[in-house]
């Protein structure tokens, strides 16, 4: 019986599950929003669920033999197993209101949605594909940060990210990044802040370092909400917080306004 029943992580009241997932994952009594796998965004995202998925045999090394409490080695093989996914990205392409789109979608559940080097692959390669067959993108960041495990083979993801998205504004190619909870630390430090706009779901923690860590370097006490979608939104950072009922028809009508399309 207990996997029938769950507890909002906002309202902590007990659900019944099967109400939350008719309701896009969102709780029915105080609307927070529960993450969302990287699928489950394609499939709300493009017409009827209906994509086509790429780069899909990109699979992460284990560089610096690395070994914490576990070796990443290891890591990496169990997480393939929990997700039934090489990393932590989905690349998809389709169509959304008829228009079609290169969506790249963050897993959280692979390693926390870290960039390690086939995540800054994959994500780039979505970029220059939008770039080569002038399409528009959109990224949907859910992510701890940089994968540490890989040391500065994932550092160096921020820069060739950021570099695809400055060829795309070249161009004048649209890129919306939709900004999800969590999204933090490298993620943030890169293309997750650099969209033609940028929106976040509600409650959407976004920052880079953690509050503690921040609190210790400013020698101040941080306000409260900060580093929420709803705090970023009100000092500029954000242009729009969209509640996931209404992220579909609000991307088609960005991506119409972008293309210049009637509606």
């Amino acid at each position: 019986m207990s996997d029938l029943w769950t507890r909002c992580n906002n309202c902590r009241r007990i659900l019944y599950k099967q109400d939350i997932l008719d309701n896009l994952l969102i709780c029915p009594a105080c609307d927070f929003h529960f993450r969302l796998s990287a699928a489950d965004r394609l499939n709300m995202l493009f017409d009827l669920g209906q994509y086509e998925l790429f780069d899909m045999n990109l699979h992460p090394q284990d560089p610096l033999q690395f070994e914490d409490s576990k070796k990443y080695s290891d890591r990496l093989v169990e997480n393939k197993e929990k997700t039934s996914l090489l990393d932590a990205v989905l690349n998809g392409i389709g169509t959304m209101g008829g228009i079609k789109v290169i969506i790249s979608a963050m897993e959280f559940g692979f390693m926390g949605g870290s960039m390690g080097s086939v995540v800054g692959e994959k994500i780039t390669r979505a970029i220059e594909r939008a770039h080569e067959e002038k399409l528009p993108i959109i990224i949907i960041s859910c992510s701890g940060g940089a994968r540490m495990q890989e040391g500065v083979f994932s550092l160096m993801q921020l820069m060739k990210t950021s570099a695809a998205i400055a060829r795309l504004e070249e161009t004048g190619i649209p890129y919306i990044s939709v900004i999800t909870d969590p999204t933090t630390g490298g993620v943030t430090a890169s293309f997750a802040m650099l969209g033609d706009i940028n929106i976040a779901e509600p409650k959407t923690l976004i920052g880079f370092a953690g509050p503690r860590v921040i609190e210790q370097t400013i020698k101040e006490k941080l306000p409260k909400g900060f580093q929420r979608s709803e705090f970023l939104l009100k000092h500029g950072m954000l242009d729009a917080i969209v509640e996931r009922k209404n992220l579909r028809s609000y991307l088609i009508k960005a991506l119409r306004l972008f293309l210049n399309q009637a509606q």
